[in-house]
């Protein structure tokens, strides 16, 4: 009963932390989402949350192995574990916008980043790990204004100011589950099954104000869900370049999926009549689907000793190849907004690093067992907003891991800051900042401490 009592006070620590963590982002999350009118293009900002480790390092540690951390971006690595593991985490966001124009715009923004599941089967060789996140985040406000000429009488003609507002919402979600299994003391496989579902949402909302003209919102809402798969490697090598260190590479590819689902679009004249629903072909809704490309992973991480770690990553998925066959039914149906034609390859290359003063000396005090980390990445976005400008993204990340009095359970404060886009043509330059917090908590259930 001692045993059981102790568990539950645990989870139930877990649980309050997490919901209070949560809490305050979901508010935020249902007015402005990610904020950025990048996400307007493709399938939505793509989400790259593997652990608040790697978050911390770059964003990427693919190969980075921990006893504290399932990253979930590499299967292989579930093999090793030895704790039963809760994680979860949310962030807050602030994105300020200008535009080549001069004009600026800010939102702020909270969201779930990942909920995850992992437990050993046989503690450091099989494992098993589950999680759910968001693929993408499609969540964006922009606006445009003008005027149009209109007939006031058969004789006269004046000019009707309009509004122009543009809103997105939704993304997709990933639910993945698998198996990590070490080999040899030096190498590890795995595999994941993932589940993709999600609902995006466009709105289109004209105002043409005391003109003699109707108002007009038009909505579309595209539902989309498939099944992909994961699988990595990792392979270990000790004493490489000196006495007791280790050099980890590690690699993971995410097979091209086929997404299939349906498209409806509303169409709305005033406040008070209720939207009709658009058919195309006689169908009041579209059938369709999306090809996702292939998503590889690759890193490298060095650890001297067990104070430093040291990292380095590469990411390359080729958008080109993206297909839907919306875009087939006419431009009423055309999914994503601009077309193919507004997508390109992306890459990501990132660095991180990680100190832990106290090192392998469970004994030192608080603050030198606090790990701080640092990392840095540049990426190509898949979008083209204009079809012929990459769109570049740069980001510096910083983070504490703050040790609990619940052996196996930390607690992480994540920062990040950058730039994304230009303000070159019709594009905007977003500046971010980003504020993580992640509960780690970890311990060995159902396994009785014996004193000896």
């Amino acid at each position: 009963m001692a045993f059981l009592s102790s568990r539950a006070g645990t989870l139930s620590w877990f649980f309050v932390a997490l919901a209070l963590l949560l809490g305050s982002g979901s508010a935020h999350a249902q007015s402005n989402g990610d904020g950025s009118v990048y996400s307007r293009f493709g399938l939505g900002s793509l989400q790259d949350f593997s652990s608040s480790q790697s978050a911390a390092m770059g964003r990427g540690g693919f190969a980075l192995r921990s006893l504290n951390y399932t990253p979930t971006a590499n299967p292989a690595l579930w093999s090793d574990q030895v704790f039963t593991r809760l994680s979860g985490g949310a962030y807050y966001q602030n994105i300020q916008s200008t535009s080549g124009e001069g004009q600026s715009s800010e939102l702020a923004a909270g969201t779930l980043e990942a909920l995850q599941f992992s437990f050993p089967i046989y503690s450091r060789s099989l494992g098993v790990t589950l999680s759910f996140q968001p693929y993408t985040q499609y969540n964006y406000r922009t606006r445009r204004s003008g005027s149009l000429p209109v007939q006031v009488t058969p004789d006269d003609v004046a000019d009707a100011d309009y509004d122009v507002n543009f809103r997105g919402g939704g993304g997709l979600h990933r639910f993945r589950g698998g198996l990590g299994y070490e080999i040899t003391d030096a190498l590890r496989v795995g595999a994941s099954l993932d589940v993709l579902f999600g609902i995006i949402e466009n709105q289109r909302n004209t105002d043409f104000g005391q003109a003699p003209l109707r108002n007009i919102r038009l909505k579309d809402a595209t539902r989309l869900s498939g099944v992909g798969g994961t699988l990595g490697a990792h392979l270990s090598l000790a004493d490489v370049l000196s006495s007791g260190d280790n050099l980890s590479i590690g690699g993971a590819v995410s097979l091209p999926a086929t997404l299939t689902g349906d498209r409806v679009l509303t169409l709305t004249e005033s406040q008070s009549v209720a939207p009709d629903t658009l058919s195309v072909g006689g169908q009041s809704s579209i059938d369709g689907s999306v090809s996702l490309p292939l998503r590889s992973r690759f890193g490298v991480a060095y650890q001297p000793n067990s104070r430093w770690t040291f990292t380095a990553d590469g990411v390359f998925e080729p958008w080109s190849s993206f297909s839907s066959t919306f875009s087939q039914r006419g431009p009423l149906s055309r999914f994503p907004v601009g077309g193919e034609q507004t997508l390109t390859d992306r890459w990501r290359v990132s660095l991180g690093s990680e100190v832990l003063p106290a090192g392998s000396d469970q004994f030192s005090g608080y603050l030198a067992n606090v790990a701080y980390r640092l990392g840095a990445y540049t990426e190509q976005l898949y979008v083209q907003p204009d079809g012929r400008t990459d769109v570049q993204m740069y980001a510096v990340t910083a983070g504490f891991s703050l040790p609990t009095s619940i052996p196996g359970t930390r607690i992480d404060l994540n920062l990040e800051a950058g730039t994304r886009g230009t303000t070159d043509g019709t594009l905007v330059r977003d500046n971010f900042y980003r504020v993580g917090l992640h509960v780690n908590f970890g311990e060995r259930w159902f396994q009785e401490r014996r004193l000896r």
